[in-house]
């Protein structure tokens, strides 16, 4: 890490200019009247309307009143996942034609053809104000504002998750949040769920290995996770992955580094995207696609859907599609950042779902988080709003609605009134058949958890699986002994070195505390 990256002194520091920059753009301008949200001019705007200097207030005091009623009510819900995050702005290029062999997406038909975008980058399961060098995952999101609407894609640093049916979901997150009675992060909370599903372990190592604490949002890879399905202009599908290579290199923190900035500066992710881009540094990340045909994937040793799985790149190459480039900071965090939502749901022609379980339960869950966080009618505000036409007569109505509503337009659909239509033909999703008729709650849990964490295990050094031990003793060492046992057993199942490795950690740790 370059120690003069991120600081505080005003003379070096774009973030801590943003004031006196902003007091530039104010020299020669005439001198604006203060008013209130209506536009009536307010008279005193530092004191209270009261019975003499030392009285009591008075009701009548509606600039006070309409101040505080405000400000009681600025904050809506944080995320209830990704809270504490940074983002920016900038474009996708298309650096590559093959995309097009596979995807008929109008924003990749031309090679130079640029699309704008919104990035967020974020950590997982903790608060908004929590530090960004803590180890979790991080999430990493792309709005894609196309010509022929928005598209999101979501995914986070990582290209696996813990859990691979969405209905676990819901139980992770709980798990790594705070006791419901103490309020404190619960390490037997979390390695009691992490020991009673071994699906967690592909993305464990991962986690708490070199890897799991980026030095910034700049200098780490993304990938859609997930696998998705892409068609073509012939309407031939082929399964997908997305990958985000950063182009500033891969860089991490070894955890006493991490440590030492959450007392130090613990908004160092957002603090150095924000310079960075002040600076004209701008950060960009190239954008690569795995392909695999439906016969493949019928098959492959794997369930491809698996999102605890990886597809090996010596089997399926990545193939170059395009370069994202953020060059363009936030105006205003909360108009710009804070209300951006992403959905794996918003889609363009061409991008379309796998049966992916955790992918088809993301679906609805983060538009579902939108409009109880910000309200149904979060696709209105700017940041939100696609540059392609909306024609949408059926959903109308609810708070903030703040458009024509449609206008006059019947509000149902079909009508004998309106010249807008559908098109099933043109527009309809791709038509595939299940191979299966049989409907069930079917369990997850046991489908190979052991491979491919061992071929990952062992493809690092030395010093590399000594920091994973360590790491990973940082917190079992705080567990109860039963789930200390139930963890040994679980990672002998990926190799006996791990299990011993992490054991003598946890030993050392424990005595360490003595």
């Amino acid at each position: 890490m370059d120690e003069n990256t991120v600081n505080y002194n005003p003379n070096t520091d774009p973030a801590a200019k943003q004031l006196e920059n902003f007091k530039k753009t104010q020299i020669n301008r005439k001198t604006e009247q203060i008013t209130d949200l209506f536009g009536a001019p307010i008279g005193d705007k530092t004191n209270m309307i009261t019975v003499g200097p030392r009285g009591p207030a008075l009701l009548q005091d509606i600039v006070y009143m309409d101040e505080v009623a405000h400000f009681d009510r600025e904050r809506p819900p944080e995320r209830v996942v990704h809270a504490k995050g940074a983002g920016a702005f900038g474009y996708f290029e298309v650096t590559r034609p093959e995309i097009t062999k596979y995807c008929r997406a109008a924003l990749f038909n031309t090679v130079g053809k640029r699309t704008p975008v919104a990035a967020r980058f974020s950590t997982v399961a903790r608060e908004r104000g929590s530090a960004d060098t803590v180890r979790d995952p991080r999430g990493f999101a792309v709005k894609f504002y196309t010509e022929a609407g928005n598209w999101d894609l979501v995914g986070n640093n990582t290209p696996i998750f813990f859990i691979r049916d969405a209905f676990q979901f819901m139980a992770f997150i709980h798990s790594q949040k705070r006791n419901p009675q103490t309020n404190l992060i619960d390490y037997n909370a979390r390695w009691d769920f992490y020991t009673l599903r071994h699906e967690c372990l592909h993305q464990l190592t991962f986690m708490f290995g070199d890897r799991g604490i980026p030095d910034g949002h700049r200098h780490m890879d993304g990938w859609g996770s997930s696998t998705y399905k892409l068609v073509n202009a012939d309407n031939q599908p082929i399964y997908n992955k997305f990958y985000w290579k950063t182009n500033q290199g891969v860089k991490n923190l070894y955890a006493d580094e991490a440590n030492r900035l959450v007392a130090s500066d613990p908004d160092y992710g957002v603090h150095d995207l924000f310079d960075a881009i002040a600076r004209k540094d701008y950060p960009s990340w190239t954008l690569y696609i795995q392909v695999m045909t439906y016969e493949e994937a019928a098959k492959w040793e794997f369930n491809p859907f698996d999102i605890t799985k990886t597809w090996p790149e010596d089997e399926y190459p990545l193939i170059e599609v395009g370069r994202m480039t953020l060059d363009r900071n936030h105006t205003n965090y909360f108009a710009e950042i804070e209300q951006l939502s992403f959905c794996p749901a918003s889609r363009v022609q061409g991008v379309e779902f796998s049966p992916d379980k955790l992918l088809q339960g993301r679906l609805f869950a983060y538009q579902d988080t939108a409009r109880h966080r910000i309200g149904p009618n979060f696709h209105l505000i700017p940041v939100n709003r696609p540059i392609a036409p909306v024609v949408h007569p059926t959903q109308r109505d609810g708070p903030m609605m703040v458009d024509s509503n449609e206008g006059s337009a019947p509000s149902y659909y079909p009508n004998s009134f309106h010249n807008a239509r559908d098109n099933p033909k043109k527009y309809d999703e791709f038509r595939f058949t299940i191979n299966t008729t049989d409907v069930d709650r079917y369990e997850a849990k046991d489908e190979d958890n052991y491979t491919q964490t061992r071929q990952f295990y062992l493809s690092f050094t030395d010093d590399e699986r000594q920091r994973l031990f360590s790491n990973i003793a940082s917190e079992l060492s705080l567990v109860y002994t039963s789930i200390q046992e139930k963890a040994y057993d679980m990672f002998a199942k990926v190799h006996t070195s791990y299990a011993d490795g992490v054991k003598r950690a946890v030993q050392t740790a424990a005595n360490n505390s003595l």
